[in-house]
C-alpha cells in the first residue's frame, strides 16, 4: 500500500488520536475557518455535480491518491480501486445510474489542517429505488488544497 506524506500522515494521526480521545485536534483553527469550510463544501457538491455529469474521475478528485474507503469489507485503499469499483456498481456505459445529491452536511475543524465532515447521501431515479444512507469524510490541507484522506459512507 503507498504511504501517505509525512504531513498528510501525521494530520490524520492526530486526527485518529483526537477521535480517540473525543476532543479536537490542539493548535490553532485558523481565523479564516469560515473560507476552509466553505471551500470543502464546495468540493464536496462539486464532486455530486461530477457524478451527475457522468464524470467519475472529477467526482473521485476530492480524494488523496492513498484515500481508504470503508467498505462492509474493510478498508479499500486508493482512488483506483474505488474507481473501479464505483464503475461497475454505481454506472453503466459511462453514465452514472442515478442521481447523487448530498444532505445534512457539517463540516467541522479538528486542527488547523484538518477537518471532519458528516452528512446524507442520496442516490435517486434512473428507474431504481433510492439508496442513502450516511458519510464521514476526513479532510486534510494538502499542497492542492483540502483532500479526503478517509470515506466512511454506509
Amino acid at each position: 500500500m503507498p504511504r501517505l506524506p509525512a504531513r498528510i500522515a501525521l494530520s490524520l494521526s492526530l486526527l485518529l488520536q483526537a477521535c480517540a480521545l473525543g476532543r479536537p485536534v490542539p493548535g490553532p483553527i485558523p481565523a479564516s475557518w469560515a473560507e476552509d469550510e466553505a471551500r470543502i463544501r464546495a468540493a464536496t457538491f462539486a464532486s455530486a455535480e461530477a457524478w451527475n455529469r457522468g464524470d467519475l474521475k472529477g467526482h473521485l478528485s476530492l480524494y488523496v491518491d492513498t484515500v481508504t474507503f470503508m467498505t462492509p469489507e474493510g478498508p479499500r485503499p486508493g482512488v483506483a480501486a474505488i474507481e473501479e469499483s464505483f464503475t461497475r456498481t454505481y454506472f453503466r456505459d459511462g453514465r452514472p445510474k442515478q442521481q447523487l445529491r448530498f444532505e445534512q452536511t457539517v463540516v467541522r475543524p479538528l486542527g488547523r489542517d484538518a477537518a471532519l465532515e458528516t452528512g446524507r447521501f442520496i442516490l435517486s431515479g434512473g428507474g431504481e429505488p433510492e439508496r442513502s444512507g450516511w458519510f464521514t469524510l476526513v479532510w486534510v490541507r494538502t499542497p492542492q488544497g483540502w483532500k479526503a484522506v478517509h470515506d466512511h459512507s454506509s
